[in-house]
Parts: structure tokens; sequence; C-alpha cells
């Protein structure tokens, strides 16, 4: 058993251990149920409000609706296991799939959503109905399909592009474990700060990341489904 020391905030310090084994399969199981159950009640309740949004996106700028990216995905790989044992031809840390999104910026303005820079508050690229998206987190919507997809639940934490992920594990401890997991819509790192403007807002995130990791179980994620809504509502964290 490897035991690892992470800060997740300025107060508090915790012991994170990671057992050799995967989670015992029947919790997994239950946790997956629950996301995938959430998942289908989410489209049903949405799908009124996701073909507005997709109307009012064609409506006020050119470009797609959606947009794909590929993102880092579950790492099912045996522990310790060496890179050069998967099928893979490069290891990316975990298995790359393609994220759903709405596109929020605009299709002329350079790189759409991709661009390796850190989010900021007034970047000129996000048109105005996307402001509005990010703002109550509405351009993750689609990202649903992902859970129905298996790539994705509704709670874990947040999927990095490759060429970002690869940066990462070499700059921020433990970095990789949080690939132990399916990536997350929401999580509790996102519950608990806001979007990454530097790497010290990763690594503080990465520690919540662990923590999740740590105690992941059916009874934590309905417990950050339920903190995600007023978070939503009253924009915390969010541009």
């Amino acid at each position: 058993m490897t035991s690892v020391r992470y800060t997740a905030n300025h107060r508090s310090r915790v012991d994170f251990r990671f057992p050799g084994t995967a989670q015992p399969e029947r919790s997994e199981r239950l946790r997956r149920a629950l996301n995938v159950s959430v998942a289908v009640l989410g489209l049903v309740l949405a799908t009124p409000l996701m073909a507005a949004i997709a109307l009012l996106i064609k409506l006020t700028s050119r470009g797609p609706v959606l947009y794909t990216q590929t993102r880092v995905g579950l790492d099912r790989r045996s522990r310790g296991a060496p890179a050069g044992n998967t099928r893979r031809r490069n290891d990316y840390g975990g298995r790359p799939f393609k994220i759903h999104k709405f596109r929020t910026m605009a299709a002329n303005d350079g790189p759409l959503e991709g661009a390796e820079v850190w989010a900021a508050p007034d970047d000129p690229r996000v048109t105005r109905l996307g402001r509005i998206l990010r703002l109550y987190r509405l351009d993750e919507l689609p990202q649903l399909v992902n859970v129905l997809q298996g790539d994705m639940n509704v709670v874990g934490p947040r999927p990095e592009q490759p060429t970002i992920f690869a940066r990462l594990r070499q700059q921020i401890e433990c970095y990789q474990e949080r690939q132990r997991v399916r990536p997350g819509i929401t999580g509790w790192a996102q519950i608990n700060h806001h979007y990454d403007c530097s790497i010290d807002d990763v690594r503080k995130k990465v520690a919540y990341d662990l923590e999740y990791v740590a105690r992941q179980s059916v009874l934590e994620d309905l417990k950050i489904m339920l903190r995600t809504v007023p978070v939503m509502v009253s924009k915390d964290g969010a541009w």
C-alpha cells in the first residue's frame, strides 16, 4: 500500500492511501449505476433546454453547435504496469475519448475552446451567449451523452487534453492517480475551486481530486451531485 501526503488547502493535510487493488467491483457497479441513472434523468429533463441552447448558438454566431475534443479518460491498467505493455502506441495516461460541449467561443476567432491557455474571465474569444453558458456551466450538458457512452461519470475528476496531461503529470506529484476513476462532469474539485488560472490552481484541484479518489463511494457521489446544484445556481467559481 502506498501512502501519499497531500495538501487540499492551507488549513488541512490529508493522508491518501492508494490500495494496490482496484475498488471492490460491487461498489464500482453501484457507483456506475447511480451515475448512468442520473445522466439518463438529466438528459430527459434537459432536452428542451439543450434544444433551446442549440438554437440560440446557431442564431447568434457562425459555426457548429457542438465541438468535440480529445481528453484523457480512465486508466484501467494495473498499478505499476509498464507503459510498454499497453496496446496503445502512446502512453496517454488513460484511454483517450472525445468529449462533447456546447460551443462557447467564436468559430472565426482562433482555436475553438482547445487552446492550451489558462481560463480568464475576460477571454475575448468567448461569445456573449457563451459567457452565460459558462457562468451557469450549461455548456457541459452534452457530456451527459459521454456518461452513457461509458467514457465519463457524472462525478469524477475533470478530464484533460493529452498534451496538457503529459505536462502536468511531470509537474505535479500523483497527478496520474486521478485516472483511477472515470472523469466526471462535476467533482469534488469543481465544487470547491474555480477554473484553473495557474499551475497552483491545478495543484489545489488535484489535491481535491485525490481526496475523492481515496474515499469514492455512492454516498460521496450523491453528496457532490447535490452540492453541484447550488454551485451552478449561485455561479460560484464560474466565469
